[in-house]
């Protein structure tokens, strides 16, 4: 993780750069790529937070991997801190039943949301179920929650950029950066 002089005056520093992001998503893509060769996987991104690392960890993902993506929208927050009550604002359009499923996430820092996420879509009967986070603050954990896939884990610092807000703002960034307190 490099660190560098903050490129937006939001941004105390930058904590991910844009090659290193880059880099990193291409290694995912491969991993999931080996994992689903020759496999159907439903790609569910949860919104709005993952739609930039989904875009880039999709076109990371080999032509061996028969690929299908929706989209499910929690909210948790207000501000810089979770409610701890899980909101569903968009449901899956398309069932996950029989099918191996990869839930799409920006960050993990408490695991509420994601537990919770993940209890209800395992209820629709998916063939497996795993979780691609971009970010992971383990030392925020209230739940045992861990994801198969993680780009990078992080301080317990507020990050915004490359899809993370502060209020809906900052997601533009191409960088992940502690925002200025």
């Amino acid at each position: 993780m490099a660190l560098q002089t903050a490129v937006h005056p939001a941004l105390s520093r930058v904590l991910i750069d844009e090659a290193t992001l880059s880099a990193r998503i291409k290694e995912l893509g491969a991993q999931i790529t080996r994992d689903y060769s020759g496999k159907r996987l439903m790609v569910v991104g949860v919104l709005k937070g993952s739609v930039i690392f989904l875009a880039d960890l999709l076109r990371a993902l080999g032509p061996e991997v028969d690929v299908e993506t929706d989209f499910v929208a929690v909210s948790s927050y207000a501000g810089k801190a979770s409610t701890g009550a899980i909101r569903t604002l968009l449901d899956l359009r398309h069932s996950p039943e029989g099918k191996d499923l990869l839930l799409v996430e920006d960050i993990v820092d408490t695991g509420l949301t994601l537990t919770a996420l993940t209890e209800t879509l395992r209820a629709h009967r998916p063939n497996s179920l795993e979780v691609c986070t971009l970010l992971d603050k383990p030392e925020c954990r209230k739940t045992p929650f861990q994801p198969k896939y993680v780009g990078f884990k992080i301080p317990n610092e507020f990050v915004v950029g490359f899809g993370l807000d502060y209020d809906e703002r900052y997601r533009q960034l191409p960088c992940v950066g502690v925002l200025k307190i």
